[in-house]
């Protein structure tokens, strides 16, 4: 009961805020539920769903109960069983999937050579594939992974760098050497980068390479030009798989288009290659976090409903000019009160006068 609660009752708060109009009373190990009869129904199926996932030894937090509780809103089957494959297990924790769009995702990436994982802050997107790539590793599936991602700053100049090019290449890697350690024995991660059986590089090293037998992901993939993705995609050898993630909302490229935003309309009908799209239902971070992501993608919206209208208004007011340029020249009917253009009449000759 204490697992199925969680620490100082959040996961029972949860419960109530994903039903409000039940009333959920908790005495010794029975849970009483009363309210809405369609809402006790389904508060009563999430919340045998839970039990069953703390019987299988699964830690929940209230991304597992929000999560479960969309899953049987959505008719897609029992939480427990779709959010029960476990990718990794790492010091005691087990990584997987918590919500329905990454399930589709980390299925996704078994089932095709080419993923991309396109989706706000949050969703788990990077985190994941780097789980399937060290997976992949430890059953001999590739012989060595491959983590790239653009050198970009976000937004900022930070100008000249001290020490080597190492040094000056690490503070852009940071978040996949992180991953790295976390999934990974962190005695065991120097020895695998020394080797080149995992290698951090930047995507501009990628050029003139081809890959084989390797687990390569592409990270902050917004950042690319439309010519680095096509030359990074074309980097694929035999035996590969390739997941490619990013936010096409936070484009930190000073000029030109993004490349990701391009690829999705180039490369959307080829077999092999799927598109996997997450949304704020699936960030599994603070649960502010999906809030503010709704909240800019909404300004977003209105800002674009905007510029076409004033794009719109444009339009008209260069239509109307060009009929008022017509009407100055008189190809558009005469004004009143204008002047008109004066006919032509052809010069009498001047009168020959003695001299010269």
């Amino acid at each position: 009961m204490v697992r199925l609660l969680g620490p100082q009752d959040r996961l029972l708060t949860t419960l109530e805020a994903q039903y409000p109009l039940v009333d959920v009373h908790v005495r010794g190990n029975q849970v009483t539920l009363a309210g809405d009869p369609v809402q006790v129904d389904a508060a009563y199926r999430l919340v045998d769903e839970l039990i069953a996932m703390v019987r299988q030894g699964r830690e929940l937090g209230p991304t597992e109960v929000t999560s479960s509780a969309r899953i049987l809103d959505a008719g897609a089957g029992s939480p427990a069983e779709v959010l029960s494959q476990a990718i990794l297990t790492s010091r005691g924790k087990s990584i997987r999937p918590k919500t329905l769009g990454q399930k589709a995702y980390v299925d996704a990436i078994d089932l095709n050579t080419i993923v991309f994982g396109i989706g706000p802050a949050g969703t788990g997107k990077t985190y994941l594939a780097m789980a399937k790539a060290v997976q992949a590793l430890q059953r001999k599936e590739v012989e060595r992974i491959i983590l790239t991602r653009p050198a970009v700053e976000a937004g900022e100049r930070l100008g000249f760098l001290p020490g080597t090019l190492t040094d000056k290449i690490d503070p852009y890697l940071r978040p996949l050497y992180d991953a790295l350690n976390e999934m990974m024995d962190p005695e065991l991660v120097p020895k695998l980068l020394t080797t080149g059986v995992v290698e951090v590089a930047p995507l501009a090293y990628m050029r003139g390479r081809t890959l084989n037998n390797s687990f390569i992901v592409l990270d902050e993939a917004q950042n690319t030009s439309p010519e680095q993705m096509k030359m990074f995609l074309t980097r694929l050898g035999f035996g590969s798989k390739m997941v490619v993630t990013g936010d096409i909302t936070q484009v930190d490229l000073p000029v030109g288009a993004s490349g990701l935003q391009l690829v999705t309309r180039v490369l959307g009908e080829i077999d092999d290659i799927h598109f996997a799209r997450l949304t704020s239902d699936d960030v599994v971070r603070h649960s502010l976090v999906g809030r503010i992501v709704d909240a800019y993608t909404k300004y977003d919206a209105q800002k674009q409903a905007q510029q076409y209208e004033r794009q719109q208004g444009r339009g008209v007011a260069e239509s109307s000019g060009g009929n008022r340029a017509e009407r100055r020249s008189g190809l558009g009917g005469a004004r009143s009160g204008a002047a008109q253009p004066r006919d032509r009449f052809p010069r009498r000759p001047r009168p020959e006068t003695g001299g010269r």
